[in-house]
């Protein structure tokens, strides 16, 4: 057996991030940036009022209450070209910029008309200058680097990408990935079961999370235990995919046909990991693309994807941090747990936060890489290291397959 650092490091050296291209910024929301991107203007571009209210002079407020002419109205949007001078104001609202002579901002709040008119106002607490102000520059320089290469594009950047005037950006293409499944024992149907036949639970699996990861499933279908029906299946997924993920007949069986295609049709790479479950785990090419076979039961494979597929995955979709991920974390251990197998034990737990935010993790039932009801109460993943004693309360690393919690 192998570590996993080792299985995936073979994995993640034999993967490059998808060519980039230019994308329109109405397309690139989860895509991942192939290049930095600098800040075309200034952010805010010119002074302006942070709040709705009046723009003043600061020292005419000194000793208020005092009694201010108003001279016009700026709105959101308007030039600027309005100045005041001494013991004047001028009505402003949020955004606009401010008027030549201005130094602070009275809130709308703190003041009161004196007439219909509005050609007076009552300003009935004294400002400082600057007071809700915002400066040219604060938020962003013209220039500035405002994000990384290898981050993906969330909404808030979509709307900081708007903001600096990057209205198409090099982005990495979301990796398409196809998922196949392998056996003669495999039904897609809900027909009655016959003795020796099993659904096909893994594809439907594969496709959820390559999809909740971010990127496009393709569905290859069902090949049979037939050395040509595999290979057309596996040809086919690579003439059409970025990646293609199987599931079954990677261990050691008589009648594991998918290691025989590969090994004539690919450069593969055969593994037994010192992990539970997950084990047997296959990672090669196939006319140029990754090909990364999994394990058949369907938890070993959850994890599996986990561990291994889904790093494989991130990096061919430009993220930075594509191995470790934002979903490693501490946890507070519910149980006594203690294994010395010569394995890494990923032990199934339901997880909480207690009042005060911490995390606690706890065994979700049945842990047989069979067991795929028990796998569903499951948020996390338990990661407890080969011949670790870990007693209830103890600090364990988890990996968060549940964000929510």
């Amino acid at each position: 057996m192998i570590p996993l650092s080792e299985a995936r490091e073979h994995v993640l050296s034999r993967v490059e991030p998808l060519t980039p291209r230019r994308v329109a910024l109405d397309q690139v929301l989860g895509l991942v940036l192939a290049e930095p991107v600098h800040a075309h203007d200034s952010i805010p571009g010119f002074t302006n009022t942070a709040m709705d209210g009046y723009a003043v002079r600061a020292c005419d407020t000194a000793g208020a209450p005092v009694e201010l002419a108003v001279v016009g109205a700026i709105a959101a949007g308007d030039d600027g070209d309005l100045a005041i001078g001494a013991g004047q104001a001028a009505r402003i609202m949020t955004g606009a910029p401010l008027p030549e002579g201005a130094d602070a901002v009275v809130k709308v709040e703190s003041t009161r008309r004196l007439d219909e008119s509005a050609d007076r106002v009552r300003v009935e607490e004294s400002v400082e200058p600057g007071n809700h102000i915002r400066y040219p520059g604060e938020d962003v320089t013209a220039g500035e680097r405002v994000l990384a290469a290898g981050l993906a594009v969330t909404p808030g950047r979509v709307g900081l990408l708007a903001s600096v005037g990057a209205y198409e950006v090099a982005v990495h293409p979301r990796p398409r990935v196809g998922v196949l499944s392998t056996g003669d024992e495999l039904l897609d149907s809900a027909v009655p079961l016959r003795r020796g036949q099993i659904r096909d639970t893994n594809r439907r699996i594969l496709l959820s999370l390559v999809q909740q990861a971010g990127f496009e499933g393709v569905d290859l279908g069902i090949a049979r235990d037939d050395p040509a029906e595999i290979e057309r299946a596996f040809r086919a997924g690579a003439a059409g995919c970025d990646a293609v993920l199987s599931s079954g007949g990677v261990s050691m069986g008589d009648y594991d046909y998918v290691k025989v295609v590969l090994d004539r049709i690919g450069d593969m790479r055969w593994m037994q990991i010192a992990i539970k479950p997950a084990k047997p785990f296959a990672f090669g090419v196939v006319d140029g693309i990754p090909v990364l076979g999994l394990p058949g039961n369907p938890v070993s494979s959850m994890v599996s994807f986990e561990l291994l597929a889904k790093p494989a995955l991130r990096s061919m979709a430009g993220f930075a941090d594509a191995e470790v991920g934002p979903n490693l974390v501490k946890a507070v251990c519910g149980d006594d747990i203690h294994h010395s197998d010569g394995k890494t034990h990923y032990v199934r737990c339901a997880a909480r936060r207690d009042s005060s935010g911490v995390l606690h993790v706890s065994s979700a039932g049945g842990q047989g890489s069979h067991q795929l009801a028990a796998m569903t109460r499951a948020d996390a993943l338990a990661v407890i290291p080969d011949g670790a004693a870990v007693r209830r309360g103890d600090l364990v690393e988890a990996i968060l397959l549940n964000t929510g919690i």
